[in-house]
């Protein structure tokens, strides 16, 4: 049957020349731009999965990048706290130098205090010229601004803090007192009275966390000149006495300079010369457990007893706190705890660290260098670093000074004083520096290392999911590109076929 009016044949051949120059122009798009989806129809699921990993390489590349400005950022701050630390290494030098005087001239003396007064201005000037794209670094910029500051605290110092909100309370919980080694030496009256006997000088060896001495007193000292012995040798031994009476009981309370579980009181009785005679209340005596200042009435032992001559000792104890709901590690007065969401130390006052109880210590309300190491903006990605000041007015404590005591005309100045106290304020200054720098050093190596290497492998794992779902496969490609371009040209010499055909009803016609 031969029909012209309607070229079915030529119609299934256009159709489908049309699908094959379809497929091949798909082709030809995904080779020439190397993706397999161009356009959202190609893929809508796909599209939506790509976008969304595209986005997150791109987060993530911005997070490794202020991860790595966070690493320059401290580099230079580093620099500066370096510089610091040399010249406070060379301020203990001066002090040691200075304290000989029986080596060196008052003239030299002063001229060394003139060095001081140089390193002085210099760890200013270091601290206030610090900077990072005109940002200071070590002048307290970055340092948390702190409000509400309550009198049981003496010092603290914030080191990190991350919240939501306009500010954050610091509560402290006081579980355990902290105490000092003390003991309590009873000698019944005002002065040393053997009596009778006549068993040469009442001898005692004393020893504190800095060292031990041994003390000889004879009979009719006064506890008054024996205290003034004692302390004589404080700084050796670091024990402090003091003449105390509770009731009838009369003596010599002994107890270290620190508190803390590192400090103790020890007496050891080498020879008690006949002072105890036919008393039983002589000798010594500890303190209530619950409370330090209160005397445990009940005699510990007699000074002639083989405990005494074994030595008596009273341990310190380190304060127990939490802060905002975590244990703090402490030592002495001092504690501290170090969280991703706070980081804070302090130091509380005797009173207070002795006395169970929930303290609202104070309150930060902002400050800090806040960098953000993670894809995604909120508190959890963001790391949060204090830089304190280090000026010279900062460096040191309210207990024992300020660096700025060293300078001429000031209470710790080397003309006029022997040094003994701006070496523990130097001493104290490079501990802070020093912890400053280790702080700060770790939070470059497991921080801000830690952060880059673990996000530069989330950008490959991303990529290549992205790539496996939006780039094109172009062995794939290729052999689809070879069908199609063959089913094209045999869809047009069918369609050409197609055509002619109807030409063969002329044939018909004669």
């Amino acid at each position: 049957m031969t029909r012209i009016n309607t070229n079915v044949q030529s119609m299934i051949a256009q159709r489908v020349l049309g699908q094959n120059n379809i497929s091949l122009n798909r082709s030809l798009e995904r080779l020439s731009t190397g993706l397999r989806i161009n356009r959202g129809k190609d893929d809508p699921a796909g599209l939506i999965a790509s976008e969304n990993l595209r986005a997150e390489i791109k987060a993530t590349n911005a997070a490794i990048g202020n991860a790595t400005r966070a690493d320059q950022v401290i580099n230079t701050a580093e620099g500066g706290l370096q510089e610091i630390s040399s010249l406070l290494t060379e301020l203990q030098g001066l002090v040691t130098t200075s304290s000989s005087s029986g080596g060196i001239s008052q003239e030299e003396k002063e001229a060394n205090q003139l060095q001081i007064d140089s390193i002085l201005q210099t760890i200013d000037r270091i601290s206030g010229a610090t900077s990072f794209q005109g940002m200071k670094l070590l002048n307290g910029n970055f340092d948390y601004q702190v409000s509400s500051v309550n009198s049981s605290v003496t010092d603290f110092r914030v080191n990190g803090a991350k919240f939501d909100g306009a500010s954050q309370n610091v509560d402290v919980l006081v579980t355990q007192s902290a105490q000092q080694g003390v003991l309590f030496m009873s000698f019944g009256a005002t002065s040393l009275d053997f009596g009778s006997a006549d068993s040469g000088n009442f001898t005692i060896e004393i020893t504190g966390s800095e060292g031990s001495r041994e003390l000889q007193f004879a009979s009719g000292t006064t506890l008054t000149q024996m205290v003034t012995d004692i302390n004589t040798f404080t700084d050796i031994t670091g024990l402090v006495a003091s003449v105390a009476a509770s009731g009838a009981t009369t003596g010599i309370t002994l107890y270290s300079e620190e508190f803390g579980s590192a400090e103790f009181s020890s007496v050891k009785v080498v020879n008690d010369a006949g002072l105890q005679g036919s008393s039983t209340t002589l000798g010594f005596y500890d303190f209530e457990a619950a409370d330090a200042g209160s005397l445990n009435t009940t005699i510990k032992t007699q000074f002639d007893s083989s405990t005494s001559s074994n030595g008596v000792k009273d341990d310190g104890q380190d304060i127990g706190a939490i802060i905002n709901g975590i244990a703090a590690t402490s030592k002495g007065k001092e504690i501290n705890i170090n969280t991703d969401f706070l980081n804070v130390e302090m130091t509380l006052t005797t009173a207070s660290s002795q006395t169970l109880g929930s303290i609202s210590a104070f309150q930060i309300t902002g400050g800090g260098a806040d960098f953000q190491l993670a894809p995604t903006v909120d508190i959890a990605g963001k790391v949060s670093v204090g830089i304190g000041d280090v000026s010279v007015r900062k460096l040191g404590n309210s207990s024992l000074g300020f660096l700025d005591d060293l300078a001429s005309g000031e209470s710790a100045n080397l003309v006029d004083n022997n040094g003994v106290s701006a070496q523990k304020i130097i001493s104290e200054a490079i501990n802070q520096v020093s912890s400053l720098r280790g702080r700060l050093g770790a939070f470059q190596q497991n921080v801000i290392g830690a952060t880059i290497r673990s996000l530069s492998i989330a950008v490959e794992n991303t990529a290549a999911a992205e790539s496996v779902i939006r780039d094109a496969d172009f062995a794939s490609e290729t052999a689809a590109l070879t069908r199609s371009q063959i089913l094209s040209q045999a869809s047009t010499q069918v369609l050409s076929i197609a055509n002619n055909q109807p030409q063969a009803a002329l044939q018909l016609l004669g």
